[in-house]
């Protein structure tokens, strides 16, 4: 069932992609708002609890839902229920759009639309950025994009699935990503206010969630690609990133496409107007660059094979795992 409700779910998200302003997101983002509005007092304990509550009721409502069309109706009506919650949390037309649209101006030579383009879609200021470093960044964060909206969805909805929760995973990982992004406030906005401490606890939870979606990211994409390269430059240098997931996403990229990723960071418009202002900023951290090419408009067209494969690595691998579990 869960292979029929991820194929069923990806063709529907590539023949109708939802709106990135649909109604679902924006009552979930509302969710995580009221409760940060309701609950965050600053304490630690009160903090998890929010979270908790942020993620856990979709993710509760999603089992139970699952669970009831099962026992009512069969497991015909519970997997068009997974399709459809599959549907809401894989993203994968959400920000695919913005690599295809900066990768057809580079196509054309027009750097400057490529550049304003990453500005939009990434909410950074780029300024007169050289083209290796355009595409550097456009490397990593579709990259990174791919995990998150689908991979990442991917390897907590099959692992939870196999336990007989339903897509209760998928929710789990969207709502852990959502929270982490909606409870980080940059200084200087006019967004309603979050404490540090909650601030804090939507970012270590969303590293714990993200942990072995990470890590299965990067095994796949050593199989799909260059094996040694990815495993060795994963050993060595991912360490080199900021953040540990990420790190592991990226320098496995790096070896299994064989490109230099890692570098200076991009920082926000916000943080330009506020650091302008004087106001104390967590800046975004650099890191050092990994082995490999300079980036090349090719290795864009290789990103793509590189995520198409996996997703067609992922798909076998659900289908042996069904024929295996129909066998047994």
């Amino acid at each position: 069932m869960s292979f029929l409700a991820l194929l069923f779910a990806l063709l529907i998200e590539q023949a109708r992609p939802l709106a990135n302003d649909n109604w679902v997101h924006r009552s979930l983002r509302g969710w995580t708002t009221w409760l940060s509005q309701n609950l965050d007092a600053g304490h630690p304990r009160l903090a998890w609890t929010t979270w908790s509550l942020a993620v856990g009721t979709p993710a509760l409502l999603a089992l139970l839902m699952h669970w009831g069309l099962m026992w009512l109706f069969g497991w015909p009506i519970a997997m068009v229920w997974s399709v459809g919650v599959l549907y809401v949390a894989l993203g994968f037309r959400q920000f695919s759009h913005h690599f295809t649209d900066i990768r057809d101006a580079l196509d054309v030579g027009d750097e400057r639309l490529a550049r304003e383009l990453l500005a939009q879609w990434q909410h950074v200021s780029v300024g007169s950025l050289p083209r290796s470093e355009l595409l550097r960044h456009v490397i990593e964060h579709s990259v990174l994009s791919a995990h998150r909206h689908v991979f990442g969805v991917l390897a907590w909805f099959s692992v939870l699935a196999a336990l007989g929760l339903g897509p209760a995973g998928a929710v789990l990982y969207r709502m852990s990503e959502l929270v982490s992004r909606a409870w980080s406030v940059p200084p200087g906005t006019s967004a309603a206010w979050v404490s540090d401490t909650l601030q804090q606890t939507g970012r270590e939870a969303w590293r714990k969630v993200d942990w072995l979606p990470a890590r299965i990211t990067a095994v796949a994409f050593a199989v799909v690609g260059n094996f040694e390269e990815a495993i060795d430059c994963w050993r060595n240098h991912a360490q080199r990133f900021p953040d540990d997931n990420d790190g592991v996403v990226l320098s496995a990229t790096s070896g299994a496409l064989g490109v230099r990723l890692g570098g200076e960071a991009l920082r926000s418009d916000v943080d330009i107007v506020s650091a302008a202002h004087g106001a104390e900023l967590h800046e975004p951290q650099d890191s050092e660059s990994t082995p490999g090419r300079a980036p090349e408009l090719a290795h864009l067209a290789s990103v793509v094979g590189l995520v198409w494969r996996t997703v067609v690595l992922w798909m076998v691998l659900l289908a042996l795992l069904t024929l295996a579990r129909l066998l047994g």
